[in-house]
């Protein structure tokens, strides 16, 4: 059975590559525009993965890779933060919130994949 893999991203033409991608590696995608709707299709989806963009509109990534921690259900699941806020210390605090991976945009494609299966 294919691995399932979360892909919280904002930007469309991100969010479309992403699941692309992954797709043509046989995994199964599901894109998630609005941060406010993430913890419930994950809970809904059951990743083995989840995708967080970190600058999204409504809520913050930081705040949703927390919640995602704080709940039983999708605690366990390693998350990858893939974005353009790659200031001093980001990292970090990304991964201090709970992120097992971390990306800085722009992403390749060989070391995007590299980091998804590391994860999985």
């Amino acid at each position: 059975m294919a691995k399932r893999i979360l892909v919280v991203e904002d930007n469309d033409l991100n969010r479309r590559l992403f699941c692309d991608v992954l797709k043509s590696q046989g995994f199964t995608c599901e894109p998630v525009a609005d941060g406010r709707d993430a913890l419930e299709k994950a809970r809904e989806f059951v990743p083995n993965l989840i995708i967080m963009d970190i600058q999204l509109p409504n809520v913050s990534g930081l705040d949703l890779i927390e919640a995602v921690k704080n709940d039983p259900t999708l605690r366990s699941t390693p998350i990858l933060a893939v974005t353009a806020y790659a200031g001093k210390g980001d990292e970090e605090r990304i991964r201090e919130a709970g992120a097992e991976g971390y990306l800085a945009k722009p992403v390749s494609i060989g070391p995007f994949m590299q980091a998804v299966r590391a994860l999985v």
